[in-house]
């Protein structure tokens, strides 16, 4: 019997950005855009966040994106979901074939250390599955470690939010860490582009992009991936 394609979205719950006395969350293109490529792909797409619940958007994320039509139909139609985020307890990973971290600044606070949901990637990982990242959200890979007891980054071509990107939007000191440095001391290849421009790495099944810009560049290259996503057997 065939279904349709499934894909798990990660989320943040955290909503302070460091010690600025500001918000965060997660980023709406990063969320939207490739919600918008897997929907029209014909995928199911649903949410988890650490907390479960509501997760928070990045306020600044809505005004940067304020006149995008396709961060507008999903504030209109898709970002419901946000108010209803699955737990990481509530979910059967087996389900899903796409297992993806959205972006904002957001995961770096709630993602590095959670065990449950690295341990969900890790399963679905070596159950098959696609798994990818935008921007910031690519911390989510951070304690990802396989049944071998390697970092799920080892020897990986990956990307993320660059260090240069970071210090630009000036909040490099409001990170508890520089992702990328961080990337590279878990083993990975990393590969950066300039400041804010599309930049996305495919190593066998991860998928990562570097910024807002590659976050539909991202979901496009898993849809047209050689392995067949569209349709499998159950």
């Amino acid at each position: 019997m065939a279904t349709k394609v499934r894909v798990l979205t990660v989320v943040t719950s955290h909503a302070d950005l460091g010690k600025t006395g500001k918000k965060t969350g997660w980023y709406l293109s990063e969320v939207s855009h490739p919600y918008d490529v897997f929907t029209k792909a014909g995928f199911e797409v649903d949410f988890m966040s650490p907390k479960g619940g509501a997760a928070p958007m990045d306020p600044g994320s809505a005004e940067a994106f304020k006149d995008d039509p396709v961060s507008q139909a999903f504030l209109k139609s898709g970002a419901e979901k946000l108010k209803t985020t699955m737990k990481p307890s509530e979910v059967d990973v087996s389900k899903y074939k796409v297992f993806f971290y959205a972006g904002g600044h957001g995961p770096m606070f709630d993602l590095p250390e959670n065990q449950e949901i690295a341990k969900l990637c890790t399963k679905a990982y070596e159950g098959g599955a696609v798994v990818c990242a935008v921007c910031n959200g690519t911390v989510g890979l951070v304690p990802v470690k396989l049944s071998n007891g390697d970092s799920i980054l080892k020897g990986q071509t990956i990307t993320s939010f660059t260090n240069a990107e970071e210090e630009f939007v000036k909040l490099t000191e409001a990170m508890p860490f520089l992702l990328e440095t961080k990337l590279k001391e878990l083993g990975g290849n990393f590969v950066g582009a300039d400041n804010f421009q599309p930049n996305v790495q495919t190593s066998g099944r991860i998928v990562t992009g570097q910024n807002p810009p590659s976050a539909g560049p991202v979901a496009e290259k898993v849809v047209k991936a050689p392995v067949k996503l569209r349709v499998f057997c159950l």
